[in-house]
């Protein structure tokens, strides 16, 4: 469990909902036309630019990855690298088949070498799976990026909604605040859900897909370099390099 986004979430609710009852009434901020105009504006903004199947795959797989902590330490990977490398090297690639993998993908990296797979096919396969995985993580990010920028837009709609229909009745003092309530309170609801929730999620995501890019491409490279018979002290100060940069070696194309 990712503590930082939970305690943010938690935070921010608290002052937004503090705020309100310091000053008034819960019940003075609930208005069901401007939350219609928001929530369902917002959502159907999304669903026109993604379709259904993507936005429910990237929600799930946005938030799994926003709450939880993606893969394993990439020291700790080094040194299991380095680890399988020796006994490669003592025992052939056979032996790997038996040891405890935790990772998918660097599993599934290590199968292809034990099958007696050529270096330029685990490439391939690695670094086209790698792709695809990104490619579909990115999108989560892109449909929190376009909530954050479709629920505002909703607010201000809904503002101008609210304004247009005191405008039309002034005549009749009480319609006056039912007016007032949607045109503020829809500003309100799309800058809480896009600052407050869309927009920091997105850039969590982004910041988690980047570091599975990392991890992966490290991987990578110690698969190859185990397939091909490197030693152990060599791989490590290879990837040892590379996590000092912050950055992982990109994989040849």
């Amino acid at each position: 469990m990712d503590l930082a986004t939970l305690l943010g979430l938690i935070a921010g609710t608290i002052v937004v909902l503090g705020s309100i009852m310091v000053g008034g009434s819960l019940t003075t901020f609930i208005n069901v036309p401007s939350m219609l105009i928001v929530f369902a504006g917002t959502a159907s903004a999304t669903l026109i630019k993604f379709s259904v199947a993507d936005c429910i795959y990237a929600l799930k797989r946005g938030l799994s990855m926003a709450f939880f902590e993606s893969g394993g330490n990439t020291r700790d990977l080094v040194e299991q690298i380095k680890s399988l490398a020796d006994k490669a090297r003592k025992e052939g690639l056979l032996v790997l088949e038996e040891e405890p993998v935790d990772n998918v993908f660097f599993k599934k990296g290590i199968q292809l070498c034990v099958d007696g797979q050529t270096p330029e096919f685990v490439r391939k396969v690695l670094s086209s799976e790698m792709d695809q995985s990104i490619e579909r993580d990115e999108l989560g990010e892109r449909i929190y990026r376009g909530i954050g920028e479709a629920a505002p837009a909703f607010g201000m709609i809904g503002t101008l909604i609210g304004l247009v229909q005191m405008l039309a009745n002034m005549s009749d003092p009480s319609s006056i605040g039912p007016s007032m309530a949607v045109a503020l309170l829809t500003t309100l609801y799309g800058a809480v859900i896009a600052n407050l929730i869309a927009n920091p999620l997105a850039d969590k995501l982004q910041m988690r897909y980047m570091y599975d890019r990392l991890t992966r491409s490290l991987i990578l490279e110690g698969v190859l370099a185990i397939a091909e018979g490197e030693s152990p002290h060599v791989i490590g100060e290879y990837l040892e390099t590379f996590l000092q940069t912050g950055d992982a070696p990109a994989p040849a194309k």
